[in-house]
């Protein structure tokens, strides 16, 4: 069997375990891999923030951090973390990839092979957000797993999102959601992974209402969403942050 006869079979075999997966956080994801020569192999992004990300001796979580600054209330700041993209390799490597960026913003830059092996990512994918929360917290720390169980994200959980990315963000850690259906960007450009998916928020403007994602598995590698419709995107799943 030539080589790309096999990569086609297993695309193919992807997408029938992408549809006999069980609704819910801890459905694996996984997504048809872009052409490699439309990405490239890595991109830096601009503004480390002026915080080192593993330094949290000052006792004090992330919603203290927000009160302080009073941000709940300015809808004009906006944040850029530096990360290094990579895309994915295959059509179950998404939860690998995903991660990585998240993780390349605290300068650590593991390869897709040894994060699969700490998710336990197979050929079905990578099993829920807890397995992304348990690597970064292993990898860097201070990560939390937040699910929308509902078919639809309510007001308070899209701000609940919202001020979770802000914080994140704000802390030099960017945010890695599982997602699941279709939606579409700022530009109107469609983006559908049935059987799910996990992506990277890397930047939010207009004090968090909307968002840049790096996802490993689409053509360009970044896209504007607004956060309501990330969250919709995100329910019956789950973030970490």
């Amino acid at each position: 069997m030539n080589w790309m006869l096999r990569k086609s079979l297993l695309s193919v075999a992807g997408l029938a375990l992408t549809g006999g997966a069980i609704a819910g956080p801890a459905v694996a994801a996984h997504a048809t891999p872009p052409k490699a020569d439309r990405f490239p192999t890595s991109s830096p992004r601009a503004d480390q923030g002026d915080r080192d990300r593993n330094d949290r001796s000052d006792g004090r979580d992330r919603n203290d951090r927000r009160d302080d600054r009073d941000r709940r209330d300015d809808r004009r700041r906006e944040r850029t973390v530096g990360v290094e993209y990579q895309a994915q390799p295959n059509f179950y490597y998404c939860g690998p990839a995903a991660t990585r960026i998240a993780l390349s913003a605290a300068g650590k830059h593991l390869s897709q092979d040894d994060l699969a092996r700490k998710l336990g990512t197979t050929e079905a994918g990578t099993n829920s957000a807890e397995d992304v929360t348990r690597v970064l917290n292993e990898l860097t720390g201070g990560y939390r797993t937040t699910e929308i169980r509902e078919s639809a994200a309510s007001p308070e959980q899209i701000e609940r999102l919202r001020a979770d990315v802000v914080d994140a963000l704000e802390a030099g850690d960017p945010v890695v959601a599982n997602i699941k259906g279709s939606t579409v960007d700022t530009d109107g450009r469609a983006h559908s992974f049935p059987g799910g998916h996990y992506l990277t928020v890397v930047a939010y403007r207009d004090g968090g209402d909307v968002v840049r994602i790096a996802d490993p598995a689409d053509p360009i590698g970044e896209y504007w969403m607004t956060t309501e419709r990330l969250a919709h995107w995100i329910a019956e799943r789950g973030y970490s942050s």
